[in-house]
């Protein structure tokens, strides 16, 4: 696990592994959540960008539908 030090300004760094795992960029924007004690940070893709991310993710997108409804 990795730790990191929330800064006098409330700043804090991503670490070098994580930055270069999730490939984000100085200048990046993030949506941040909290959730319960805990904060997620979910980096913001533009749609164009992210047109075909869960190819070959193994996530069944077909749905089943009521008849009436094809």
């Amino acid at each position: 696990m990795t730790t990191v030090t929330l800064s006098p300004k409330y700043q804090i760094v991503i670490p070098k592994e994580i930055r270069n795992s999730i490939d984000i960029t100085p200048g990046q924007k993030f949506q941040i959540f909290q959730i319960g004690n805990r904060l997620e940070l979910v980096p913001i893709m533009k749609i164009k960008d992210a047109r075909g991310f869960l190819k070959g993710k193994g996530i069944d997108s077909n749905i089943e539908r009521e008849e009436d409804r094809i």
